[in-house]
């Protein structure tokens, strides 16, 4: 199978990491992603009749990104869209590889948590909340799972909201109800609706939205107050969720370094716990 396509479109992908767009700009991306070789050859007012946006949003969106306009971008995306030439049959088997995908979906992590400033936003939001709601419903449902145990041991008042249904929405008005001022919510591939329909209920009774999901312009980073996209592996049969963790752990981390004196005291009253009742066997 021919995946040069997909390496382009993940190499076009790495642009927007970071970036703020508006959603008329995440449109623009998703058609890049979408058309990631074709692209690289049209005009500004091609890609803009194929986004369905003016060519002056197109313009924009370049500037956005950091380019002096639309040739420059272009310029990038043909040098993106060259394909890798030929090489030797690989000695690793297909689980090999992806993992060593997934590894390189770190990398690129590591090099966007260079600038920290998205991080920190979210966490001083989530401090902040008396109640921290966290919504993850399918797939998330355990990654939230995961970060709520370890959340717990520093916030007084942390609510998992991993099952669909009217019940999400009335538990979410309850957080809300108990003084909740934002939301934690990680949204991953295939984008749930009830998910999606959760953040927009966030939203618009007044409460602030963290997202992790996989790509900035993924449906849930457009009803955020902040996005925090961390790449999902994909050339296994089911998608690996190694980033999306990290990234949530990473947040976990700024949380306590926002507030750290509460979050340190938490910890020690735990570990008391612990050993007086004996619940670790080391």
């Amino acid at each position: 199978m021919n995946d040069g396509p997909v390496r382009t479109a993940e190499r076009v992908l790495d642009l927007f990491h970071g970036a703020r767009l508006t959603p008329t700009q995440r449109r623009i991306a998703h058609c890049l992603m979408e058309h990631a070789q074709r692209v690289a050859y049209l005009s500004a007012s091609e890609v803009a009749d194929l986004a369905g946006v003016s060519q002056p949003s197109v313009t924009r969106f370049a500037m956005a990104l950091g380019y002096e306009g639309y040739p420059a971008l272009r310029k990038e995306l043909r040098w993106l869209a060259v394909d890798e030439a030929p090489q030797q049959e690989s000695e690793h088997n297909p689980m090999q590889l992806a993992v060593q995908a997934e590894a390189d979906h770190l990398v690129r992590l590591r090099d966007q948590l260079g600038r920290l400033d998205d991080v920190e936003r979210a966490a001083r939001l989530l401090v902040e909340t008396p109640v921290l709601a966290v919504i993850g419903l399918r797939a998330a449902a355990p990654l939230v799972g995961y970060f709520g145990y370890f959340a717990a041991k520093v916030r007084p008042d942390v609510r998992i909201l991993d099952t669909g249904g009217t019940n999400l929405l009335d538990r979410l008005d309850q957080a809300r109800h108990a003084g909740a001022s934002a939301v934690l919510a990680v949204v991953l591939p295939r984008y749930p609706k009830e998910s999606l329909d959760a953040i927009r209920e966030a939203k618009e009774a007044g409460l602030a939205v963290v997202v992790i999901t996989d790509s900035a312009v993924s449906p849930a980073a457009q009803a955020a107050d902040v996005a925090l996209p961390a790449a999902v592996g994909t050339q296994l049969v089911f998608d690996l969720h190694t980033g999306p963790m990290a990234m949530a752990m990473v947040l976990l981390q700024a949380m306590c370094d926002a507030d750290p004196e509460p979050a340190q005291r938490r910890l020690e009253e735990f570990e008391a716990a612990a050993t007086r009742r004996h619940i670790f066997e080391a």
